[in-house]
């Protein structure tokens, strides 16, 4: 049997595991007991849990992931055409490795199929390639971010 604070961070873990993978609800069973994590349709970034903890519990969670002052600019880049977003969710890489200089810059002129930036995703690293010739007008995320699925990472005009 486990304590209520063992609870908590099971909770906590599913909570941020729901934001991360961009599931709607997610459900966890053992030894008989379940756990139930859903989004809500007004307030996709609060789960609700059925048979836990209240849904404020989770709040610091969910706020953490996304910051409100980044929304209104997300919505802006998300509508830009040449908005490359994450193929998958994982954590975005901004150079090949530790202490080698950025794939690119702000700035930098890039040919279709260039490598912009990698995301690893359970433990693979996924080259995220320029889906057109341009120049990199805006770089989003920072290094070593996670990323969610669908989420704008740079634009290449």
């Amino acid at each position: 049997m486990s304590s209520p604070d063992e609870d908590l961070v099971l909770i906590r873990k599913l909570a941020e595991l729901l934001n991360d993978s961009g599931l709607g609800e997610i459900e966890y069973e053992t030894d008989g007991r379940r756990v139930r994590l859903a989004k809500q349709a007004a307030a996709a970034a609060a789960p609700i849990f059925v048979g836990g903890p209240t849904p404020a519990a989770a709040a610091p969670v969910a706020a953490g992931a996304a910051p409100a002052a980044a929304a209104p600019p997300v919505a802006d880049d998300a509508s830009n055409p040449g908005a490359v977003k994450s193929p998958m969710v994982g954590t975005a890489y901004l150079s090949p490795e530790p202490g080698k200089p950025a794939f690119i810059n702000v700035g930098d002129k890039v040919a279709a199929g260039q490598t912009l930036l990698i995301i690893e995703a359970m433990k693979t690293f996924n080259p995220i390639k320029a889906p057109k010739a341009g120049t990199v007008s805006k770089i989003i995320i920072g290094n070593a971010q996670p990323v969610e699925f669908g989420q704008v990472l740079l634009i290449v005009d």
